[in-house]
């Protein structure tokens, strides 16, 4: 099956994206240049190469490297306005965009400023809303996690949604992080907690009971448990699936071996997104595309899709109904 324009040009949104990992490949290759490079690339298509993984750690290793280039305030206004740009190119409407404060401290870079130029750069471009997510990055540990919070708090007003928490599920279960998400939902902060990724059902199980978020972010080994299936179903707990990050990860075999088709089926609010589409060399369009193509998917599935996508995220109603007649509306819908 050759893939149509009809999955390029639909209205998109994408609610669990990286700004670290979707930065454009010629912006990363500025960066590169700006700090002197890598010697193993020379070229872009090199860098390009770069994010090819063996496993989830290998990816891990090179997000690492690649955050070594991003270190001036500026360098996150540069990206920033660059992945808005990327995205509304893709006509994706709307986006809410984790970024990671605590991994750039090492850089003298503070969580209020980086927030502030951050929301600058993907506030730029008209053709995109966007929402930004920080990401308490649980390798940091609960203590680090609540100061990132208190710095949150400070510039919550610069486009900040929610709060989020990625990192290593098996090193940092959710019970620590317990307090400062009973915190962030006292200054009215929605939560979305990577679990089911890397580590199994348990890990889903934990961030539900400790956590209470209002999201799970991948959430892909949920299929491991039915009764954990059946209680997101239940509770149209929204999953924010990556499928082809989880197939470059390795968390799955291949796409045939991903579960997003049977959670789909069981009435699953399932929304699909990209995590770190140029680590990935994916997109919103090769996602719908893929599903279609490889999983049975039909476009009216994924229309649903689009508008799990509206439900689940974080905007207002009002701002939910605006935006979805305007996608209803849209001559190829």
């Amino acid at each position: 099956m050759k893939k149509d324009q009809w999955f390029d040009e639909i209205p998109k949104v994408e609610l669990h994206v990286h700004l670290e990992g979707a930065i454009p490949y010629e912006c990363m290759w500025e960066l590169l240049k700006k700090y002197g490079g890598d010697k193993e690339i020379s070229t872009i298509q090199e860098l390009k190469e770069k994010f090819v993984f063996t496993d989830f750690s290998h990816f891990i290793n090179t997000w690492v490297w690649k955050n070594n280039f991003l270190r001036e305030y500026d360098d996150f206004e540069l990206i920033s306005t660059a992945v808005a740009d990327d995205m509304a190119s893709q006509n994706i409407r709307y986006a809410e965009i984790f970024y990671s404060p605590p991994d750039f401290r090492r850089h003298g870079l503070n969580t209020q400023e980086l927030t502030q130029v951050i929301w600058s750069g993907v506030s730029k471009n008209p053709n995109i809303h966007v929402g930004l997510i920080p990401d308490l990055v649980r390798d940091f540990g609960g203590n680090k996690a609540t100061r990132t919070l208190a710095e949150v708090k400070e510039v919550i007003d610069f486009g900040i949604l929610g709060i989020g928490l990625g990192g290593s599920e098996v090193e940092f279960p959710p019970k620590e992080f317990q307090k400062v998400f009973s915190a962030a939902r006292k200054i009215g902060l929605r939560t979305s907690v990577h679990a089911g990724e890397a580590s199994g059902p348990d890990s889903i199980w934990e961030a539900i009971k400790f956590l209470k978020p209002d999201r799970i972010g991948h959430g892909t080994r949920a299929v491991e448990d039915q009764v954990l299936v059946d209680y997101l179903t239940k509770h149209d707990l929204p999953i924010e699936m990556c499928p082809i990050s989880n197939v470059r990860t390795g968390v799955v075999k291949d796409i045939y071996h991903h579960p997003i088709k049977s959670f789909f089926d069981q009435g699953m609010l399932v929304t699909v997104n990209t995590d770190d589409p140029k680590m990935f060399g994916n997109s919103l369009a090769e996602e719908y595309f893929l599903l279609v193509d490889k999983l049975g998917f039909t476009k009216e599935d994924i229309r649903t899709i689009i508008s799990n996508g509206i439900k689940a995220s974080w905007m207002s109603d009002p701002e939910k109904v605006a935006i979805m007649k305007s996608f209803i509306e849209h001559p190829i819908w």
